[in-house]
Formats: C-alpha cells, sequence, structure tokens
C-alpha cells in the first residue's frame, strides 16, 4: 500500500522550523561525544604540514572576499583532494543529487559534497560537507546538512552519521542519530577557523578519522 506523502521539501528550503516538524530533532550538549572522533591517532608528516601551511599563506588575505566558488577551488577541494577520499570501496561527490521519504516527507535536493560507495553513482552515503558559504543566510547549512544525514540514515537503514558545515573559515562537525521511530538528536562540535594552523591540523586529522574509521 503506497504511503501517502505529507509533504516535500528541497535542501536548500530547510530551516530549523521545517527539520523539527519533521524529524522531532533534539540538538544535545557534546559531552564528550566527539573525543573518540577527534582523538583519532594520526601523525601528520612534514610534507601534510608544510602543505597546510601554504594552504593558508595562499588565500589567508583575501579569504573573507571571495565568493563561495572561489573559496571551493581555492580553499576545500585542494584539502579534500590532499586526504583522497576516492578508493576501491568509496568515493568523494560533489553536487550530486539524493533523495528519501523521512517520517512521510520527501526531501530531496543537490548535496555540495558527500563520501559515499559506488563509482558510477553513488550508493550508501557514508559523510557529508555543507554548505561552503560565506555567511549566515535564510538557507542555513547545518539544518540543510541535517536533512541530508537524515535522508542518508533511511538509505543506509543505519542510526548514526556524521558530517561537517561551514560558514566562511568556521567549521563544526556533527554526529546525527536516529534515536527512535521517527526521532533524531545531533551534536555540534566546538567551532574550528580553519585559517588557523593548529585548527586546520585538528580539521585534517579529524576528516582522516572519517576516512579511516567511518567509511565502512
Amino acid at each position: 500500500m503506497e504511503t501517502t506523502l505529507k509533504g516535500s521539501y528541497n535542501f536548500s528550503d530547510i530551516n530549523y522550523k521545517i527539520l523539527r516538524k519533521i524529524t522531532n530533532i533534539t540538538l544535545l550538549r557534546r559531552g564528550n561525544k566527539f573525543d573518540e572522533w577527534f582523538n583519532y591517532s594520526y601523525k601528520l608528516t612534514k610534507e601534510e604540514e608544510i602543505f597546510l601551511e601554504c594552504l593558508i599563506d595562499k588565500v589567508s588575505l583575501y579569504f573573507q572576499f571571495y565568493r563561495e566558488e572561489k573559496q571551493k577551488a581555492k580553499f576545500i577541494i585542494p584539502l579534500l583532494n590532499k586526504i583522497d577520499f576516492d578508493t576501491e570501496k568509496y568515493s568523494d561527490w560533489y553536487d550530486y543529487s539524493i533523495s528519501g521519504i523521512v517520517n512521510g516527507y520527501k526531501l530531496s535536493g543537490r548535496t555540495d559534497f558527500m563520501i559515499a560507495s559506488g563509482k558510477i553513482e553513488p550508493e550508501n552515503p557514508y559523510f557529508f560537507i555543507q554548505e561552503f558559504k560565506k555567511s549566515k543566510t535564510n538557507s542555513d547549512p547545518d539544518f540543510q546538512v541535517l536533512a541530508e544525514m537524515a535522508v542518508a540514515l533511511e538509505i543506509n537503514k543505519t542510526n548514526t552519521l556524521r558530517g561537517v558545515y561551514n560558514i566562511g573559515q568556521n567549521w563544526r562537525f556533527i554526529i546525527f542519530e536516529k534515536t527512535a521511530e521517527g526521532k533524531y538528536q545531533y551534536y555540534e562540535s566546538e567551532s574550528f577557523d580553519c585559517l588557523k594552523i593548529n585548527d586546520l591540523k585538528q580539521i585534517y586529522i579529524n576528516l582522516q578519522a572519517v576516512k579511516h574509521k567511518y567509511c565502512k
């Protein structure tokens, strides 16, 4: 028997009010929730340290003036390519469409970046990055990425997913969980400033942990 849809939304339309209506979502205090992820044992090589330092040096003076696409081209894509999420089991996907039904609502749209299994087409998503914006707008990246993650959990038939969103130079990581039928919760990390070398090193290590621990 076909279920009647309650409504449909594009990811770019999602704000807190809409997301709350669809998912009954709750933001929880982070506590030590990110300890395992952020304490991943990864030793940066000297070459990687130089790469990260040069990445900041090349963009820091004018980064605040970059449009969204230039931020991606000059900083984010080189960083992600350095980690190299293209393996035998999964690949990185830019600007790809996904859709799914969450609590009777159809959610769909194009993702800025995701890691997913598959080589020709994405299959099971493991991780999302959203939204590459210069500043907060009415279409906020945090609620968009949560909507994308809710769809991914339904696709994967799992209960936990990780992601990150950035606003300008500030990055926040997310752990998203489905706790019961129709109910979700998430944790949001402290902010990391990607133009500060120690923060960028931690961002890099966190993303290496995604590659080696959580893409399975």
